[in-house]
């Protein structure tokens, strides 16, 4: 059973009648999304649930999935694939897009690996990469789909590690690729750090002179926008230009996606305007202070029979800038929440709703232990539930 609680708002939200509207804003991108993930609320969405070729932005799930794997111990970024002739002969020349450049039979860490993946977006890495952890390309690709199940993306589905067009096996939407951001930067967040903000890679030599080449990062964001710490451009005939990008300043962090621009440049400039809007257009709100006790939860067949509920961090949704927001707020959990908790258990959260906007959810944790009942404890709650009490 669902349980509403109507939360008390008013000691933390000066909550006003008058009503804000969402700030406008227009792109030429026909898909576009943009997400704070400080309050979870989505300041703008077009077409986001599309299904669309993602180009080399399915590499986000071939690193994702690495990621994953390192973080088990599974996998070690010192670790070395060797590049199999039949992969280097696929993935090299003109014909084969964007390229890290590897040699045929050459030994590459992991490590070396997803920068030449990440920064330099090469669909000669993400295969190696691919059949050293799992054999063949195929098997990979079927652990990227688990994981996107997981996840919850319920418009994506991956039939190559890198993206290339594949006669629409291959298709995300958008609101799947911040999704799949999100994940990346609060799953595995320092290598996240260690590996999507990088500027440029060296990696391979040029025929003949034997010099090292090096290439930059295709990020939009990088060096224009304050804050931009990665992910993942993308482009192919097909999909026309791409990318999945996110910023922080100032505590709030950004994702955000724009699909099917018609040139490199028209990239850059979207990118870097929707991201700007998104910060000045829109402030954090603050409605919690960390610890602060909104609201109790019944508890089943525990020593108490309820809990505080109290904010894990300080709590702030997102409303437009320079205007007053009328916000209401009720608390949701599974009730009654059954024993035992454990203090900073995550079992509630606060969906804050204002007009004009998608609801906010905040997360709630149990304020202290409650551990379960004893015998009488529960032979009285037995009987309580027997005559209805």
């Amino acid at each position: 059973m669902k349980k509403l609680l109507t939360a008390v708002l008013l000691s933390a939200v000066a909550v006003t009648p008058s009503v804000a509207a969402a700030p406008p804003f227009e792109t030429p991108a026909p898909v576009a999304y943009l997400q704070d993930l400080s309050s979870g609320a989505i300041l703008y969405a077009k077409d986001a649930d599309r299904r669309m070729p993602p180009a080399s932005m399915a590499k986000m799930m071939t690193a994702y999935v690495a990621f994953d794997l390192i973080k088990k111990g599974e996998l070690k970024l010192d670790q070395k694939f060797q590049v199999r002739p039949e992969t280097w002969q696929r993935w090299h020349g003109p014909a084969a897009g964007s390229t890290m450049f590897l040699s045929v039979n050459e030994q590459v860490s992991v490590d070396d690996l997803l920068k030449g993946i990440i920064t330099l977006s090469g669909n000669d890495a993400c295969v190696v990469l691919a059949e050293g952890v799992a054999g063949t390309e195929e098997a990979f690709t079927s652990l990227m789909n688990q994981r996107a199940k997981e996840l919850g993306l319920t418009n994506s589905h991956f039939g190559t590690s890198n993206g290339w067009p594949d006669e629409g096996r291959t298709y995300v939407s958008a609101r799947d690729l911040a999704t799949l951001a999100s994940a990346t930067i609060q799953k595995f967040p320092d290598l996240y750090k260690r590996f999507y903000s990088l500027e440029s890679f060296t990696w391979g030599k040029t025929l003949g002179a034997g010099s090292d080449i090096t290439q930059a990062n295709r990020d939009p964001l990088l060096g224009r926008v304050a804050g931009a710490d990665g992910l993942k451009t993308g482009h192919t005939e097909e999909a026309g230009y791409g990318f999945t990008g996110s910023a922080e300043q100032n505590g709030r962090r950004l994702v955000m996606v724009l699909a099917g621009l018609t040139s490199f440049n028209q990239r850059i400039s979207e990118s870097v305007r929707f991201m700007e809007w998104g910060f000045r257009a829109w402030r954090a709100r603050p409605i919690a202070k960390k610890g602060k006790l909104v609201e109790t939860a019944d508890v089943q067949l525990g020593d108490s029979s309820t809990v505080g509920l109290v904010a894990p961090r300080d709590l702030t949704v997102t409303v437009p800038a320079g205007a007053a927001t009328e916000l209401t707020g009720t608390v949701v959990y599974q009730g009654p929440i059954k024993a035992p908790i454990k203090a900073g258990q995550h079992i509630a959260d606060l969906v804050i709703s204002s007009p004009g906007m998608e609801p906010q959810r905040l997360p709630l944790v149990a304020e202290k232990d409650v551990d379960e009942a004893g015998f009488f404890g529960r032979a009285w709650a037995g009987l309580m539930a027997l005559f209805g009490a």
